[in-house]
């Protein structure tokens, strides 16, 4: 068995054309199970199929990737406008994952789609078009492809432990980011740890006393060039003992 932490990743499930082919794949950027594998992680992906959850036991470390918008009859909303169309394999799969990683302590880090799943599994809701509340694009500036702001991170988090200097000095730090929706109310035991200027709730963490290893961001750390999320998660997968003394 190899000794690095191995990381579960969660995929996309959706119809795809490749060369000749036209049929439903399981899909995940790349870059995911790069950012893990340079970290010093073994990536892992986890396709939404019934029953998924069960293979957390043999795995360090979780990943919620990016995505489409949750079905927001599981926050108790009706469907926006400039709402997509639900996943509802995906929806009911990464929710059974993030809600199994909790029950047995396994280190979880949310991106983008990830942390709008963790915040509707503690009972939190979204805001399901966020240009209608900002008044503008910053968010997703660019149709096809990743813009940049700033974050503000809360000096006493471990967000900004993770970010290191920049943080802790209350200086903004720019990160990529493509996102329409956002956390609106906060599930039960979750903190806000970033924001834009504009208010916008950016990063966020589970305390301590329900879960010392869950970290959600909005933006998209995979697309960037500071490595230090994954390094967390794949150093902090490496120290908890639940999975690994297991197998």
């Amino acid at each position: 068995m190899s000794e690095l932490p191995v990381i579960g990743i969660s995929c996309y499930l959706q119809r795809t054309k490749w060369s000749q082919w036209d049929t439903e794949a399981v899909l995940l950027p790349r870059r995911y199970a790069d950012k893990v594998a340079e970290a010093g992680g073994l990536p892992v992906l986890l396709p939404p199929l019934p029953g998924i959850e069960g293979t957390l036991d043999r795995l360090d470390g979780l990943v919620l990737s990016g995505g489409g918008d949750i079905d927001p009859a599981r926050y108790g909303a009706a469907m926006d406008p400039h709402g997509g169309e639900p996943n509802s394999a995906r929806d009911e799969q990464e929710l059974a994952l993030f809600r199994a990683a909790l029950a047995i302590g396994l280190p979880v880090l949310g991106i983008c789609r990830g942390m709008q799943v963790i915040n509707v599994a503690m009972g939190g809701t979204l805001i399901q078009h966020l240009p209608d509340v900002v008044h503008n694009e910053s968010h997703s500036p660019l149709p096809h492809a990743h813009g940049r702001h700033d974050v503000r991170i809360a000096a006493d988090s471990r967000l900004a432990a993770i970010y290191g200097d920049a943080a802790a000095g209350h200086k903004p730090v720019s990160v990529p980011t493509h996102h329409h929706q956002a956390v609106a109310q906060l599930g039960a035991g979750l903190t806000a740890t970033a924001w834009t200027d504009d208010g916008t709730i950016e990063a966020m963490e589970l305390d301590q006393a329900e879960h010392p290893s869950v970290i959600a961001v909005q933006w998209h750390p995979e697309s960037g060039d500071d490595p230090s999320l994954f390094r967390w998660l794949v150093a902090t997968s490496a120290r908890e003992p639940s999975t690994a003394l297991a197998r």
